[in-house]
């Protein structure tokens, strides 16, 4: 059953809820708390202005994901079910007040290079208030390894809503993706810009030496040639289980599954834990294949003898 943790004074904690309700309705942005459904955030991640050569507009930076609906959970002291707090400590001298800490950079080990606050924000780049378009490509040249998070581009005043229409158009008529970078917590990001219906949605990009290449991943699979017949029948497997993406139709059954647990914990009902799903123990890959084909693509499993994996040498 539910159980909860002493009560507390809130008044001013929901005077200022009630506040940022009304702040972030009249923005138009907000939607009840108690909706699955993603919407715009009311604050954007980042703020400043699109630049493509002379012409150049304010936008503003919105996530185009949104993790709210996510379950989440509190650490609590299961003696008094209060929630616990997490405090700076000192090893030496005990606890630290958070706003005291500065940042430092393990130079070797226990030896940093201390930064303050100011000295980080003199590091200033053109880019931190400015998308400049660098480069035009085809989206087609931009391996998905590189592509990150999704973000929605908008016009942050009336007056550059033409030059952003513009600068969209253009793009739409050209079918290139417009490559550029801004300063994001803390780093500069690149990013690529893609029309999409009114408006533009920017990708970050990974760089250069943020990517393990394919070839040094997949380096130690050894080169063969797999059985014709076990391919035709794992194509005939793909064909029948061909279809649209349709994201909707896929839900994260674990986190439903976390859902009803805690529902029916808050209820009280006694929970029952649930037998272990067998596996189908097929030896043959042969014999595995064809069984999915004649289940319609249902899992089956299938232990399969194998090569032995090469051991990496060292040095």
């Amino acid at each position: 059953m539910a159980q909860r943790s002493p009560a507390r004074k809130k008044t001013k904690t929901k005077a200022r809820a009630k506040t940022n309700h009304r702040a972030a309705t009249s923005r138009g942005h907000h939607k009840p708390a108690n909706t699955n459904e993603p919407s715009l955030s009311s604050r954007p991640v980042w703020q400043g202005s699109l630049r493509l050569s002379l012409v150049s507009c304010p936008v503003a930076l919105y996530g185009a994901t949104s993790r709210t609906a996510d379950i989440s959970f509190h650490l609590l002291n299961p003696e008094t079910n209060n929630r616990i707090r997490m405090i700076p400590t000192d090893p030496d001298t005990g606890p630290v007040e958070r706003a005291d800490l500065v940042k430092g950079y393990e130079i070797s080990k226990s030896h940093y290079v201390v930064l303050s606050n100011d000295e980080l924000k003199a590091v200033k780049l053109e880019t931190t208030k400015t998308i400049d378009i660098e480069r035009f490509v085809d989206e087609k040249d931009i391996d998905r390894l590189y592509w990150n998070d999704p973000y929605y581009l908008l016009p942050n005043d009336k007056s550059g809503v033409e030059a952003y229409t513009v600068i969209r158009e253009a793009l739409v008529q050209t079918g290139r993706i417009a490559l550029g970078r801004v300063v994001m917590h803390t780093r500069e990001r690149l990013v690529a810009l893609e029309p999409r219906d009114k408006g533009l949605i920017v990708y970050t990009l990974r760089m250069g030496d943020e990517v393990i290449q394919p070839k040094d991943a997949f380096e130690d699979i050894p080169h063969a040639r797999p059985n014709h017949q076990m391919v035709d029948i794992a194509r005939k497997i793909i064909e029948q289980q061909e279809g649209a993406f349709e994201p909707e139709k896929f839900e994260d059954r674990y986190e439903n599954a976390l859902r009803d647990l805690i529902r029916r914990k808050e209820k009280g009902e006694k929970l029952v834990t649930a037998e272990p799903v067998e596996e189908d123990n097929v030896i043959d890959l042969m014999e595995a294949l064809k069984k999915s084909l004649k289940s319609k693509g249902r899992t089956v499993a299938a232990k399969a003898p194998g090569p032995k994996r090469k051991t990496r040498k060292s040095g």
